[in-house]
């Protein structure tokens, strides 16, 4: 570690994650601290990250942007490297980390996510280079409040580092399309609180546009057969997004 770099905080929100944690963990153990906040697991996640030498602090659920914020907000330091428990620092993107801290040149940086889907890590299409800004000095950025699709919002330009964050989730396709549709109901809710509208075009033409978009344009087909299923559950979501926000109008409409 550069002896003049800046302090380094990881931090990580859990839940039932002890089957995933210990590689993000290790991954992570250039920083400076490690902060897990848990949200309830009774899967021995908070006795895991406590064996690695982790903070742990224990925090309901607050909706993701809140709870990563609530994270960071316990960092003893200011700058803060925000993971989840599927990811994995790959050793070039900690150089490029360490190297961005010893002199940085910006208060926000990001870098490519790579997604393994179906046993691979796709390189092309909607699952890379998923760019994912994710290292910010908490004094110029934040975690927007947004409950799914959460981002951090800076008040500068924001840096780009080579190497890849590695994204494991090692889940089932079963379970994949669980979250998914767990997701795109909490993202039809805030468009409708947005004050966005369903339409027949939006539910119509929004799959094939993501399908030209990743699949063709992006060559997703790069990836295979993972590629096509992934490219394919993306374009259902965009549909199903846009009818439950349908549904959602039209119950409203009934209550009142």
């Amino acid at each position: 570690m550069p002896a003049t770099r800046q302090p380094l905080s990881v931090a990580i929100i859990t839940l039932n994650a002890a089957s995933q944690l210990e590689a993000c963990l290790h991954s992570a153990r250039f920083a400076d601290e490690i902060i897990v906040v848990d949200s309830g697991s009774t899967d021995g996640t908070q006795a895991l990250a406590e064996s690695h030498g982790a903070r742990v602090i224990q925090q309901d659920w607050l909706g993701f942007g809140p709870q990563k914020q609530f994270a960071v907000d316990q960092a003893r330091h200011d700058w803060v490297l925000c993971l989840d428990a599927d990811e994995r620092v790959s050793p070039a993107l900690q150089t490029a980390i360490e190297a961005a801290l010893a002199e940085p040149t910006h208060g926000a940086y990001r870098f490519p996510r790579c997604n393994r889907f179906l046993g691979r890590y796709l390189k092309h299409g909607e699952g890379y280079p998923d760019w994912s800004l994710r290292l910010f000095d908490r004094r110029q950025a934040r975690w927007s409040d947004d409950a799914v699709h959460e981002k951090v919002v800076t008040n500068g330009p924001v840096g780009s580092l080579s190497g890849d964050l590695l994204h494991d989730s090692a889940e089932s396709l079963a379970s994949y399309l669980t979250k998914q549709n767990r997701y795109t109901t909490l993202a039809a809710e805030m468009a409708l609180a947005a004050g966005k509208r369903p339409s027949f075009a939006r539910i119509a033409l929004s799959p094939l546009v993501r399908f030209i978009k990743f699949y063709l344009i992006r060559q997703g087909f790069r990836d295979g057969l993972p590629g096509l299923i992934h490219i394919a559950i993306g374009c259902f979501n965009s549909m199903m997004k846009y009818s439950k926000m349908l549904e959602l109008r039209n119950s409203d409409a009934a209550v009142r």
